[in-house]
């Protein structure tokens, strides 16, 4: 049995998204024509608006155009590394540290649950002093390239509690109690499930379901 808190990671552990950021991050610095595609960016965007295609679907449209098709592991950690620490350095909120601090002295397992690629959240988990990252996964082929594929399911929503029931099982874990942190309402489904959720800067939708069913309400700054 084992106590866990776990984390999302976009305008929870971070004041801002780090998605786009990372791949304009990347682009810039690989292929800075790239850029030129933004327009078309902005167009998969509002196809996602218009429920013309999923959030999935979306990163993978959006990972081809700045990132690349295949790209290789080792000419991306340089990219992945830097970006973890630019983000480490300039986007993390104060009482984010400060709730991972506390957490850890408690002998909880800290875990990042993130909607984000797990290809640069990790690094961004394991600068912060998490002790696992689950995360949306990259296709790596047989190229032992990284494609602009997901492999298995976004982590997001519904898919996010089935990747944190996975990795227990995967992990061999029995929870014993379970605190989970998040900004947004699409992972209800997390929050229901465990023992002490934690609505923290949250959005509209999830202030009003945090008072619905009595939820705390931390802001982190």
């Amino acid at each position: 049995m084992i106590d866990l808190a776990i984390y999302d990671m976009d305008r929870t552990v971070t004041r801002r998204a780090t998605y786009t950021p990372f791949l304009l991050h990347c682009a810039w610095r690989l292929e800075p024509w790239r850029l030129l595609l933004l327009p078309l960016v902005v167009g998969s965007m509002l196809a996602y608006v218009a429920k013309v295609i999923d959030r999935g679907r979306l990163k993978e449209i959006n990972h081809r155009l700045l990132l690349g098709h295949k790209r290789s592991p080792q000419l991306l950690k340089p990219l992945v590394d830097g970006f973890a620490r630019k983000t480490v350095a300039n986007n993390v909120r104060p009482g984010a540290r400060a709730a991972i601090a506390r957490d850890k002295a408690q002998g909880r397992r800290v875990v990042m649950a993130t909607a984000s690629y797990r290809l640069y959240a990790k690094a961004i988990a394991d600068a912060l002093g998490f002790d696992d990252c689950i995360g949306t996964n990259s296709i790596i082929g047989l190229d032992e390239r990284v494609h602009a594929k997901i492999d298995g399911e976004n982590c997001y929503g519904p898919a996010k509690l089935r990747m944190i029931e996975a990795w227990l099982a995967a992990e061999k874990l029995e929870r014993a109690h379970v605190r989970f942190y998040s900004d947004h309402a699409s992972d209800a489904p997390v929050f229901e499930w465990a023992d002490e959720p934690v609505a923290v800067n949250p959005h509209d939708k999830l202030k009003r379901l945090a008072a619905a069913r009595g939820w705390p309400v931390e802001d982190w700054g």
